[in-house]
């Protein structure tokens, strides 16, 4: 595998062809860049969501040449806050556009999802995502060893064809 970081982990992104989906299966992350806007939510204060705009720039540009951008969010129920806070910023991302999805936890088979959150890049490179000691981004361990890439594709779809639409999820979930 290679460690990715910073702009060498962005350049995935920037030249997959097809698609760029993403697996999370933690209920919360603790990243330095997220503590404030969190912080924000919590404490029902407004966030201009400036932190994101280089997310939602991304995105745009990827979604303008063709790329499918998926995420499906594995959550527990009741929902922690982030999980609440996550329901809450959804909709910039989707309007950036991405089509994410909610999946409860229970409705899983352990056995048969991944332990670790990951990008898969046009069904062909695989980028898991790694988290320093202090909850910081650091980058990903990428490879495009066909083994883990098939099994990446197997999970994306079984978790796509049970996860619920963001708006279909709200409208039927109690978040408080």
């Amino acid at each position: 595998m290679l460690h990715l970081i910073d702009d060498n982990f962005t350049s995935l992104f920037r030249t997959c062809q097809r698609s760029a989906f993403h697996l999370e299966v933690q209920d919360a992350y603790e990243t330095p860049e997220e503590s404030e806007p969190f912080r924000k939510f919590l404490n029902g204060e407004t966030d201009d969501f400036s932190w994101l705009q280089g997310w939602f720039d991304l995105v745009r540009q990827s979604t303008d040449r063709g790329v499918a951008f998926t995420r499906v969010r594995v959550i527990t129920e009741p929902h922690v806050d982030y999980v609440r806070w996550s329901l809450a910023v959804s909709p910039l991302n989707i309007e950036a556009g991405e089509d994410i999805r909610y999946l409860s936890r229970h409705l899983v088979n352990a056995d048969e999802l991944a332990a670790d959150d990951y990008w898969l890049f046009d069904d062909t490179t695989v980028a898991y995502t790694m988290f320093s000691s202090d909850g910081a981004t650091a980058g990903a361990a990428v490879t495009t060893d066909p083994v883990l890439v098939k099994r990446c594709v197997e999970i994306r779809n079984a978790v796509w064809r049970q996860a619920i639409p963001y708006a279909d999820y709200r409208r039927t979930t109690v978040t408080a």
